[in-house]
């Protein structure tokens, strides 16, 4: 008899995963208490680089469906199950193939996709990028034109960094809903309420908002900053779910939230279908080999520069 939505608590999931084998896997914008079970929390970079590490054939990933593919395409031998068949995200789909064939022909530049997009579209690219890291790839790329899509927030942050001409693709209608729609007056009302605060916010963000924050990455990089500072105060300007990792990192530390700033997709896994996945290990991940191929060479690269990149800082240190 399957559990009531009441009655399925966070073990009872743990404890199925255990017992099937699973490993579960979750974004940093999972509700607190799937967190809570995760054997792996962290953002797109983090996630991506693990799952190829990992001896465990069976995962149950927690995020929207281009993660997913993502981790299916870097681990083709796997079996990867989702709650929720279409929990997916509007800017990963703005982006179509047609796109990138018209500003390739256009400009002739290289294209870097950002992960937040469909599988067929990281097919055509030159290499992927995330948030944590797509400063360092666009400087890696021999080229000072380079094509950047589909999110135009970060596409606009990256040429701030690197000074390159970055043509964001498809343009204006390129953006994550939850970040985009950040007003200045709503960040200003928060930090008149928590003066003694400082900000941390996404590179998806538009720039008036960048403006105003004292430290600007991605969430993996968020989870880092605040040992770095004295303040005891840190509005987080990036999907809620975000909160509950940081306060268990830093207990002794106050984090505020946009309130706004909730992503309805990622917000689709619940304890309930959640447990119902494992149970019936019905809704599995599948890419065509072939677009699978293609894109597959486009991570790797990424891969190949993050690691040669951590591998320098690291022997410099």
């Amino acid at each position: 008899m399957l559990m009531s939505a009441v009655s399925v608590r966070p073990e009872d999931i743990r404890k199925l995963a255990d017992e099937k084998g699973y490993v579960i896997v979750a974004h940093n914008y999972q509700i607190p208490e799937l967190q809570e079970i995760a054997d792996y929390l962290g953002d797109s970079l983090q996630l991506a680089r693990m799952v190829t590490k990992i001896d465990a054939k069976k995962i149950l990933f927690l995020g929207v469906d281009f993660m997913a593919e993502v981790m299916k395409v870097l681990n083709p031998e796997k079996k990867i199950i989702v709650p929720v068949r279409h929990s997916t995200c509007p800017m990963a789909n703005s982006l179509s193939v047609e796109d990138v064939i018209k500003f390739k022909e256009k400009y002739n530049a290289p294209f870097v996709v950002y992960v937040n997009s469909r599988t067929e579209v990281k097919a055509y690219a030159d290499i992927v990028c995330t948030s944590a890291n797509a400063v360092d790839i666009v400087k890696a790329i021999d080229s000072d034109t380079v094509l950047f899509g589909p999110d135009k927030n970060l596409a606009s942050y990256v040429a701030e960094k690197t000074g390159k001409n970055i043509i964001p693709i498809p343009g204006e209608t390129g953006y994550c809903y939850v970040h985009n729609y950040v007003k200045e007056d709503q960040l200003k009302q928060l930090i008149n309420f928590h003066p003694d605060a400082e900000i941390m916010a996404h590179p998806e963000v538009p720039k008036g908002i960048r403006d105003l924050a004292h430290f600007v990455g991605s969430t993996s990089q968020m989870e880092k900053y605040p040992a770095t500072t004295n303040a005891k105060k840190l509005i987080v300007v990036t999907e809620v779910g975000m909160i509950a990792k940081l306060q268990k990192l830093y207990p002794d530390k106050i984090f505020i939230p946009v309130p706004s700033m909730v992503c309805y997709n990622m917000k689709k896994n619940n304890l309930k279908n959640t447990y119902v996945a494992l149970l019936e290990e019905k809704i599995e991940v599948h890419v065509d080999e072939e677009i699978a191929k293609k894109a597959r060479k486009a991570i790797e690269r990424m891969l190949e520069i993050t690691e040669s990149k951590d591998a320098k800082v690291m022997k410099s240190a």
